[in-house]
């Protein structure tokens, strides 16, 4: 370059060195942002890798450019690059002598590229990076081939992605090389066979195989894995292998949205700690082999390695023994599948269990006592099932201290156990929606000789803070009802007809949330809420809203599918300074006093949810969108509809009378014709 230029091109650099910017207060380079030793040049529309940044950058950010080619000399100027990131580029060929110079480079990241193309020449370029530990070759088109060649010989990789290619089988040589390999992404493929794929890699303790079509598992044998995740594939069985001694180190396995028919055959020696279940087609089968129906049936499979024709496994189906090692299970989640009864047994291998999910299955009845929960129970869900009986004694109920939160929603139940809730000294959450209990007056009981109850006295259970009883058929409610209670969430919708009025004073000072939606409510006083933050008052009657709202604090309020015709302005100034999200669809509102709308909308802090559904008719009837108030026909203060009337008859007659003069101006002849036709008829003669 003539020296002549040298001079204003170093001034140049130095100005955008010392520029700050009033977005940001690092420095600017070349379309780059510095931040200590790192240049974030990301969304920068650049070709290649910038030439004139510090030479002491250990990371450099290239995401979302148009850098095609990684050229011999594009990192030349950075030896003690770290860290380079170039997802998003369209990245075609990393020529071979790329990193010649970038001993110290660890983090390399080619995400949604298109690598496929010059596979041969970037696994080059890859050989020349002696402590690389961690790639990321997701989104890149890469077939096995391309994947086994890319990955020849880094040794020295700690975590490697390889998800969203079009990887379809893996065997013994796929990661053969990859001896120090710790975290393994294989995600969103095409794979439908693991054969032996793992054997070299005893490091790794995290692999990740959802999104792909895998159908089954068996002969797990990783004992060093920690997290194992399959979701997502078309799994029927997992089997791991029975026959070691070693304990499996495995803590989470997530076998979800599979199509598992049994329990997986767990390690016999596990630390297994969450396992994950849900949306399968699982059941237990215990209670078949004693079915005479099934007297000549087997109940016992045998897998073969087809491939190498030597190991089997043989499982017993109906045993339902074969859990493996259980008792470190902290989550147990089994939503979605089809699971009628637990096994003798079962919950009692689990005594360290916190977290049981059971909603979506097909329970009919639970026996909390002879099922022996442990008292390190903390959450039970057992919602959308078929339960029409629940059974405890007062020792169980003693024991279930920590137990917290309970999900009963969506059952069959008319009947509780005497105490239920008022003997567990931590519950905070109930929901018993939808099921036909009900509440005790003061002076109810209903105890039968079972110890059960049809109603649940709340009054006094201190811990209880959420409590949902939507759909439960509620019609009175006892003044004292929520006495003794520090109730912040009470929902109550979908009890049409329900009088709450009263009972609600108790909790003035510690309710956040109430729904009362879809109760027939006309007026409600809560003027008395001061810690309200939230209000459902959706599909009931209202003609206008409570005067009582402009007392609270509302944050969120929901009014939809109401009758209400407009908002009055003061009570519209008064919600939009504290409301943060309004529901006001389904209202017919009136075109033309819709001044409440402009006050939300300029309102920068109020977001109206489906404000474009918010809808109005006009004077004429007609449907238009609050928000088109340009189309509205309306009248002036004090104006009459019959003045419009008089006005647009005489314009109308005028019309059709000006357009009578033009037909018969412009048809003459046909008029001529037809009178001729009608009155002049021919003679005989």
């Amino acid at each position: 370059m003539p020296a002549q230029h040298l001079t204003p091109i170093l001034l140049c650099l130095l100005a955008m060195w010392r520029i700050q910017t009033p977005v940001s207060s690092h420095p600017q380079y070349n379309h780059c942002q510095l931040v200590q030793k790192t240049a974030v040049c990301n969304s920068a529309e650049l070709s290649s890798v910038p030439a004139r940044l510090p030479e002491n950058l250990e990371e450099i950010q290239l995401n979302y450019n148009q850098i095609k080619t990684l050229h011999d000399n594009s990192l030349l100027r950075y030896p003690s690059l770290i860290t380079l990131t170039l997802a998003c580029n369209g990245l075609e060929r990393v020529q071979s002598n790329v990193f010649q110079d970038s001993k110290l480079l660890e983090n390399l990241n080619f995400a949604n590229n298109n690598i496929n193309t010059g596979y041969e020449e970037t696994s080059v370029a890859l050989r020349k990076l002696p402590g690389l530990r961690f790639l990321d070759l997701s989104e890149n088109k890469l077939n096995n081939e391309m994947a086994s060649t890319l990955l020849h010989n880094l040794s020295s990789l700690e975590y490697l992605n390889l998800s969203g290619n079009l990887l379809q089988r893996l065997d013994e040589t796929s990661f053969r090389h990859l001896h120090n390999l710790k975290e393994l992404d294989l995600q969103r493929n095409i794979m439908f066979e693991i054969d032996s794929a793992f054997g070299s890699n005893p490091k790794l303790q995290r692999l990740n195989l959802a999104f792909n079509y895998l159908p089954c598992l068996t002969d797990f044998n990783m004992t060093q894995m920690v997290v194992l995740n399959a979701s997502y594939n078309f799994i029927e069985w997992f089997i791991s292998r029975q026959d070691l001694n070693e304990t499996f180190q495995l803590e989470t396995l997530d076998l979800s949205n599979n199509r598992l028919l049994f329990f997986p055959f767990l390690p016999s020696r596990s630390k297994l700690q969450n396992l994950y279940l849900s949306h399968n087609i699982l059941r237990f089968y215990e209670n078949l082999v004693d079915n005479n129906t099934l007297q000549n049936s087997t109940t016992s499979i045998e897998f073969y390695n087809l491939r190498k024709h030597m190991k089997n496994v043989t499982a017993q189906l109906w045993d339902d023994n074969l859990h493996g090692d259980i008792s470190s299970l902290d989550t147990l989640d089994l939503r979605g599948n089809q699971v009628d009864y637990f096994p003798d047994g079962f919950i009692k291998k689990m005594p360290t269990l916190s977290r049981l999910r059971m909603s979506m299955n097909c329970l009919e009845t639970l026996n909390l006592s002879s099922e022996q929960f442990f008292g390190s129970l903390y959450e039970l869900d057992i919602s959308n099932n078929r339960l029409n009986q629940i059974s405890a004694d007062d020792k169980l109920l003693t024991t279930l201290g920590n137990l917290t939160y309970i999900n009963l929603s969506r059952n069959d139940l008319k009947e509780l156990p005497f105490g239920l809730f008022s003997s567990l000294q931590r519950i905070h959450s109930v929901d018993l929606s939808y099921n036909n209990i009900g509440i005790c007056l003061p002076d109810e009981t209903n105890i039968n000789v079972n110890n059960i109850t049809s109603c649940v006295q709340w009054n006094n259970i201190g811990s209880l803070r959420q409590l949902y009883l939507k759909g439960c058929n509620l019609e009175t409610v006892p003044t004292s009802a929520f006495m003794g209670l520090s109730l912040t969430h009470l929902e109550l919708s979908d009890n049409p007809g329900i009088d709450v009025q009263d009972s609600l004073q108790s909790l003035s000072r510690t309710l956040q949330h109430l729904g009362l939606g879809n109760t027939q409510i006309q007026d409600i006083d809560l003027s008395h809420f001061q810690s309200l933050k939230s209000l459902n008052l959706s599909k009931n009657f209202l003609f206008h809203l409570p005067p009582s709202l402009h007392d609270i604090d509302l944050k969120v309020l929901d009014i939809r599918d109401n009758r209400l015709s407009t908002i009055p302005s003061g009570q519209a100034h008064s919600l939009a300074s504290k409301l943060q999200t309004i529901f006001l669809t389904g209202n017919m509102f009136n075109c033309c006093q819709t001044e409440w709308f402009k006050t939300f909308e300029t309102t920068k802090t109020v977001n109206m949810i489906g404000k474009s559904d918010i809808e109005c008719q006009d004077i004429l009837a007609m449907t238009h969108r609050v928000q088109d108030s340009q189309m509205f026909l309306c009248l002036e203060a004090g104006e009459s509809i019959l003045w419009y009337i008089l006005l647009l008859v005489p314009i109308c007659l005028c019309l059709t009378g000006i357009s009578i003069v033009v037909f018969l101006a412009y048809k003459s002849k046909i008029l001529q014709k037809s009178i001729k036709k009608k009155y002049l008829k021919p003679t005989s003669y």
